[in-house]
């Protein structure tokens, strides 16, 4: 879903062509290589959102010994359907990093559903991490286990703590539109 919506919100700005956005993406710093996307998905990604209605193909661009270039636009549905995508990416997040190009296309959508949606996901959370470290006192630790019990502790609450920190951060940004 984050190529597709990656590639929505540059047609939103401009017509444009597989190849080109994959040249933006990869320079200067290669992006494409550390998200894993290839040409060949860029590539199903255009076809895919053609399929559904959402781009559609406006220019054919030929050129001596060089492939033909099929320029891109977004359809009034791809207009549409742009910000449930986004919507739908911050729903469905695990992390941060996960909201990435949701938070790059933020523009797109309305700030204080963002945020709503970003409040719910950290209550939930701060209810999870409180069921989870009520368990210390409960569970009763045999000697052998003790230092792995003390481990898993230390890093299943520094990363809670960590994840709540991050994203009353987000909201604050978000809200403050900074982010």
């Amino acid at each position: 879903m984050s190529i597709q919506i990656f590639i929505l919100s540059k047609l939103m700005e401009d017509n444009n062509y597989p190849y080109k956005l994959k040249k933006q993406i990869s320079e200067p710093i290669p992006l494409d290589r550390l998200a894993g996307l290839t040409e060949s998905k860029l590539y199903y990604h255009f076809d895919s959102l053609a399929k559904k209605g959402l781009i559609e193909s406006i220019e054919i661009i030929k050129e001596e010994n060089r492939p033909d270039k099929q320029v891109f636009a977004i359809t009034a549905k791809g207009q549409e359907e742009l910000p449930k995508m986004i919507y739908k990416l911050f729903e469905n997040a695990d992390s941060i990093s996960d909201m990435v190009v949701g938070l790059a296309n933020i523009k797109y959508v309305e700030r204080q559903k963002v945020v709503e949606i970003l409040e719910k996901k950290l209550t939930n959370i701060k209810q999870r991490w409180e069921e989870v470290s009520g368990y210390e006192e409960k569970v009763e630790v045999d000697k052998a286990q003790e230092k792995f019990s003390e481990f898993m502790l230390g890093y299943v609450s520094t990363k809670a703590e960590h994840t709540i920190y991050w994203l009353e951060e987000l909201i604050k940004r978000v809200k403050q539109g900074e982010v």
